[in-house]
């Protein structure tokens, strides 16, 4: 145990100061600081991770999909022990720097002192660790010391297909990554805007995932530049990890006007830019009026984009009433309840509604979006029923719609490797994520749904365990998750 009375002593939750907003604005550079080595930063780590009580049945575990050893790296950094912390943290997650820059931390939400105070800093303490390690030459290749001789196929390089990747490269298979964009990452790169994720943080990764065998094929698509039957030709097993793309359209009069689009469509080319590769013809928010359509996380990172691009206004409409501030009765500990949040693209600008739902996108004489015709709403049996007399126009050049994904790309791929679909619009796997195909499995949001980057990671994993029993007979590799295994977010 760190400190057997630190929770008494440290009784509140200390995260170190973000960037300054009117000056983190004019930039892309990371919101938050990690600065290592910092005596004040490791002060107040030291004070945040002692106060972990190691209890007798950790929830934190229960509540995180890769089942990571919080109060075991909590008492090892508490203790300075940075290595040993490095060795526990990456021991249940490949991507520690990953989850602590973007998982909304469900382990936070199952710890037991948040029983009766603010639970400990846990994505803090883990995010430290990992850049500590990183600072401090810790975090190397893991060459295997054997080959086994079998290849495998991953398609898509997102954080399901890294996972992947890099546990069957670890354990000795050959393993190619099949990426159709121009560098992998899926949108671990693109997506996620630079001052959240930089990219050079996922391609720190790639390097050592490449140092430690792992080839990665970008610009290829499969089922259009390599066929199915030639990439099973090739390798002896694959695992799609392709992603939940398909984004949920907005099925009002109005949607084909000019400067209404999906969020990823907004949201790729702004990243590229950010760092330098600008696309031509993209959509920019600068001068405009900018509606955001959806209350998620992408829509609160389309806020901080547009905010970045100097738009004139900002606004992001939920269909869902404001969240309660506190944790409802209805989703108790240790669930991930549904409550009332400000992201730092919030503290820099725009204004949230909430309770509404759009009705038409207006257009102007050239085919242009001119506004949103919107209407408050309240649920009435279930459905949301519009409020007569509150219908009104919100000004808009720009609407970006932030409102979800509904499964995977269909098509090409499917048909190349034989995928089926359930209901749900997701590609059909079993319990250990393996396809009608023989060989072919399936991991992440393309198979379970859109959801969190910890379980992309846990899927991923596990799929690998099931990959590597597969062509050996037997596996080492530890399984978090099935592929039927359900979350505690309500």
């Amino acid at each position: 145990m760190a400190d057997p009375r630190g929770f008494l002593r440290v009784r509140g939750r200390e995260l170190p100061a973000d960037r300054a907003v009117p000056v983190r604005i004019l930039d892309w550079a990371e919101v938050h600081e990690h600065p290592t080595g910092d005596p004040e930063a490791l002060a107040l780590l030291h004070r945040q991770a002692g106060r972990c009580m190691d209890c007798g049945v950790p929830f934190c575990h229960h509540a995180c999909p890769l089942g990571n050893l919080m109060p075991e790296w909590n008492d090892l950094a508490w203790r300075g022990q940075w290595l040993d912390a490095a060795d526990r943290l990456h021991l249940t997650n490949n991507f520690p720097e990953v989850t602590g820059r973007l998982c909304p931390a469900p382990c936070e939400s199952g710890c037991v002192l948040g029983l009766n105070q603010e639970p400990v800093t846990i994505r803090h303490v883990e995010l430290s660790i990992a850049e500590e390690a990183f600072a401090r030459g810790f975090v190397v290749p893991v060459v295997p010391q054997r080959m086994s001789g079998h290849t495998v196929a991953v398609v898509g390089s997102g954080p399901a297909g890294l996972a992947a990747a890099q546990q069957l490269t670890r354990a000795g298979h050959t393993v190619s990554v099949y990426e159709r964009a121009t560098a992998p990452g899926g949108l671990l790169r693109f997506g996620i805007p630079e001052y959240k994720l930089p990219a050079d943080v996922v391609e720190r990764r790639i390097d050592l995932m490449r140092a430690e065998g792992t080839v990665f094929r970008c610009g290829v698509e499969v089922g259009v530049d390599v066929t199915g039957a030639e990439l099973l030709a090739r390798h002896d097993a694959v695992v799609v990890t392709v992603g939940s793309t398909v984004p949920r359209d907005l099925p009002v009069p109005g949607r084909s006007l000019r400067g209404v689009l999906p969020a990823m469509d907004y949201l790729v080319p702004a990243n590229h830019a950010a760092v330098g590769e600008p696309v031509p013809g993209a959509p920019v928010a600068t001068g405009l009026d900018v509606v955001v359509v959806g209350g998620g996380d992408t829509g609160a990172d389309c806020v901080g984009t547009a905010v970045r691009q100097g738009a004139r206004s900002i606004t992001q409409l939920e269909i869902l009433p404001e969240p309660p501030h506190e944790r409802p009765a209805e989703q108790p500990w240790p669930t991930y309840p549904t409550v009332f949040k400000v992201s730092t693209s919030h503290e820099e600008g725009g204004t949230r509604v909430f309770a509404v739902s759009t009705q038409e996108v207006v257009g102007d004489d050239e085919g242009r979006v001119a506004g949103l015709r919107l209407v408050e709403v309240e649920r009435v049996d279930g459905r949301f029923e519009p409020v007569a007399g509150t219908e009104r126009v919100l000004p808009a050049q720009l609407v970006v719609l932030a409102l979800g994904f509904v499964g995977p790309e269909r098509g090409a791929l499917a048909d190349a490797l034989g995928l089926d679909v359930d209901a749900r619009g997701a590609f059909v796997r079993d319990d250990e994520f393996a396809t009608s195909t023989p060989g072919v499995f399936v991991a992440g949001d393309c198979g379970r749904g859109q959801s969190l980057v910890v379980w992309a990671i846990a899927e991923g994993r596990a799929a690998a365990s099931s990959v590597d029993r597969y062509l050996t007979g037997a596996t080492a590799l530890p399984s978090p998750v099935t592929a039927s295994t359900i979350s505690l977010r309500p």
